[in-house]
């Protein structure tokens, strides 16, 4: 009897030479490919969330290139035009921009400019560069838009 015994485990050994030919039969790898699995979630999950940085990182460069693009027209257009028929000023920017955006919707071309020395924004519902031009075109517009409109001197 401890013959057959001993010849039986001879024989599975020489059988079943190592752990992969119970994987195969799926005894034991459940475990590994959950496992498996769980590690190409978080490889993917990980994936992602890099792409949406970089694209965020992308997104704010835009921003600011944007936003560097159009200081540089309102500093362009500012040193053009030194005089400005101004119809509001305001301590509050949302005001101002609320402002900005009446008048740009009545079809004024409007901007928002901050008044040297001070905390005031000032929007301006038409700039020039001759003051003759200007001083006309504010009696106009007291006369059919805006009566408490003024002029503003860029130095």
């Amino acid at each position: 009897m401890r013959q057959i015994s001993a010849l039986v485990l001879i024989l599975s050994l020489i059988i079943m030479p190592s752990c992969k030919y119970f994987k195969s039969w799926g005894l034991f790898g459940k475990k590994d490919r959950a496992l498996a699995e769980m590690i190409a979630r978080q490889d993917s999950i990980r994936i992602a969330d890099s792409l949406r940085n970089a694209q965020d990182h992308l997104m704010a460069l835009e921003k600011a290139r944007q936003d560097s693009l159009r200081n540089a027209d309102e500093e362009r257009l500012a040193q053009e035009n030194k005089y400005n028929i101004i119809i509001g000023s305001f301590l509050t920017p949302q005001y101002a921009q609320g402002y900005l955006t009446e008048y740009n919707n009545q079809g004024h071309n409007a901007q928002i400019i901050r008044m040297t020395g001070s905390n005031f924004e000032l929007v301006a519902a038409e700039s020039y560069k001759s003051f003759s031009k200007a001083l006309e075109r504010l009696r106009a517009f007291q006369d059919t838009v805006q009566i408490d409109s003024w002029m503003y001197i860029r130095e």
